[in-house]
């Protein structure tokens, strides 16, 4: 089916070669060159059986239309983790970093049928309440507030000091966080990403949310978490927990990561660099080109079979995982012709089917102002390090860059005062937390509650 040789060996690193086994995407080989790996896990048919981290198995589909197939065929293909076989027969190591992300939850992510149904609607109508011109402009303010922090010392890591942080501003600001709690929200979803301290950071994330809940019960506003709860399907106090965790993680994570890797293109690559970096089209064709070609959640939508399947040659077991590689099946040679015809929007980054990524507008319309704030704020900006350089963080899930380090001329700060700076070590509960990457954003939305208030 494809063109690829049957004798192709495995990609540098992957102890496949040797043992036959599944192939890890969870290490630093995968995160270095993943279209290697899915070079070589094509030659075992649309899915590919892949170790997603130590003991997790799952089949991967690196084929465009078998993906379109698992991701528009509910009734074959379920997505309550409640069927994963081998976590119900305790084959799953309880403390792995990965099982956060994989772990039924009671929202639309993990839910089917009916369940699916009633969820979906409420999440979708709250955030169709968004008002553009509000999300615009907060959009703007947080950008300004976060380029006012690094201009004046005209270099910056536009990783960790602002693609990470603008999606979780203004985030805090839709979901109506207060600071503190907010707060901790930045740590958690961060750190859950990351696998940095994942037990720690789903409980401080599940804390945050509760008094969250709790807080808007008592007093509701005009936010996305009053709106859920609001809405006729009167979620309970756990499902609007879970309905948080999927909104703000899948609205944050992939945000960030469109960001930071269409900033990568629009000041490394000859088809973007050079002339005036912030024209709108530019900006927009970059992302579209990080969609199409490094989606920012690389391999996710975890189905399991109803019953044993055959998708186009590969058997699949029921109750065991099935992982959509949105990266392999949008760079799937079949479409190598067929790409230039279809439409600009016919990529699976955001999804298929009826769990088809419901934040994606809000996610987009933050990317792009972003991406201009930034540029029309600094125009001289260049990457700091040659782009060959730069690397990408593990993990089977997104794909993100380490750090994008970038210098330009400084800026002389306006007298408006600054916001404390984020401490770079915390506690969380009575644990001392690190100064780590997920740690260091651990003060901003206080502190950005600060600088706006002055």
């Amino acid at each position: 089916m494809q063109s690829h040789s049957e004798n192709q060996a495995p990609p540098p690193g992957c102890p496949a070669h040797n043992s036959g086994k599944s192939v890890p995407l969870h290490g630093p080989d995968f995160a270095a060159d993943p279209q290697a790996f899915y070079e070589y896990l094509r030659q075992h048919g649309p899915a590919a059986p892949v170790e997603l981290a130590p003991g997790v198995e799952a089949s991967l589909v690196t084929d465009y239309a078998a993906a379109l197939h698992v991701l528009q065929n509910p009734d074959t293909f379920a997505r309550d983790a409640r069927r994963w076989r081998a976590l119900n027969e305790g084959e799953i190591p309880p403390d792995s970093p990965i099982l956060p992300m994989m772990a039924y939850r009671p929202n639309c992510l993990f839910s089917d049928g009916a369940d699916h149904l009633r969820l979906r609607q409420a999440v979708t109508e709250s955030l169709a309440k968004i008002d553009t011109h509000r999300l615009s402009r907060h959009t703007d303010r947080v950008a300004t507030y976060l380029i006012d922090q690094f201009s004046s010392r005209g270099k910056a890591d536009l990783v960790s000091d602002y693609a990470q942080l603008v999606p979780l501003l203004v985030f805090n600001d839709l979901f109506g966080c207060p600071a503190e709690i907010g707060d901790r929200l930045v740590f958690g979803i961060s750190s859950l990403f990351d696998g940095v301290d994942a037990e720690k950071a789903n409980e401080v994330l599940t804390e945050s949310l509760l008094e969250l809940v709790a807080l808007k019960r008592a007093k509701p506003g005009d936010d996305v978490t009053s709106w859920l709860m609001q809405h006729q399907a009167r979620l309970t106090d756990e499902e609007m927990i879970h309905q948080l965790v999927t909104l703000i993680g899948a609205g944050t994570e992939p945000t960030q990561n469109i960001i930071a890797s269409a900033l990568r293109l629009l000041l490394s690559d000859d088809k973007y660099a050079g002339g005036q970096h912030a024209a709108g089209l530019l900006v927009e064709d970059a992302i579209n080109d990080v969609l199409w070609n490094s989606p920012p959640i690389a391999n996710y939508a975890v189905h399991y079979p109803m019953y044993d399947v055959d998708l186009s040659g590969s058997k699949l077991d029921a109750g065991d995982p099935v992982v959509i590689s949105f990266a392999a099946a949008n760079t799937d040679p079949s479409l190598s012709v067929s790409r230039q015809t279809l439409s600009k929007r016919a990529h699976l980054a955001w999804g298929a089917g009826p769990h088809a990524c419901p934040a994606k507008d809000p996610a987009l319309l933050i990317s792009v102002m972003a991406i201009e704030k930034l540029l029309n704020s600094l125009p001289d900006i260049e990457l700091g390090v040659h782009a060959n350089s730069l690397s990408w963080r593990p993990g089977p899930i997104h794909r993100a860059l380490n750090a994008l380090p970038a210098r330009f001329t400084p800026v002389r700060r306006e007298k408006r005062a600054s916001a404390p700076q984020p401490s770079t070590s915390r506690t969380l509960g009575n644990a001392p937390v690190q100064p780590q990457h997920a740690a260091q954003k651990g003060t901003w939305w206080s502190g950005f509650l600060s600088w706006w208030k002055v």
